[in-house]
């Protein structure tokens, strides 16, 4: 009999996580790092006003569903290529690390999201 994998568990973080990456890093990228040093939207953008909006539940959950799933996808990502490179007398030690740190991920990024609700 043949050993089922469980990838199929993890292939829809990965999926959604890629296109959730691909779509908001660059919008994430670009407003952080180029249109609020150039001074547009700093008052708009102020760590007062990011508190203020991270606090809201709605937010503060999108926030944590955005770093979890971007997460995924990279630990996945670093896996398989692991895995293609030809690491594969760790890699029961590869899979443990990149999904384990997946996992921390996600715990340690909701946990956030319920600290700036909290306030």
């Amino acid at each position: 009999m043949e050993k089922r994998s469980n990838e199929a568990l993890i292939w829809p973080l990965f999926a959604v996580g890629g296109e959730l990456t691909a779509l908001i890093t660059p919008i994430m990228i670009l407003v952080t790092g180029i249109v609020i040093p150039l001074g547009m939207f700093s008052k708009a953008m102020s760590y007062e006003r990011m508190l203020e909006l991270l606090s809201s539940p709605f937010w503060a959950l999108v926030l944590a569903v955005i770093i979890t799933l971007s997460a995924w996808h990279a630990l996945y990502r670093l896996y398989r290529t692991l895995f293609d490179l030809g690491v594969r007398k760790a890699l029961r030690v590869c899979s443990v690390i990149c999904f384990g740190s997946a996992v921390f991920i996600t715990i340690a990024s909701f946990a956030l999201a319920f600290i700036l609700i909290g306030r």
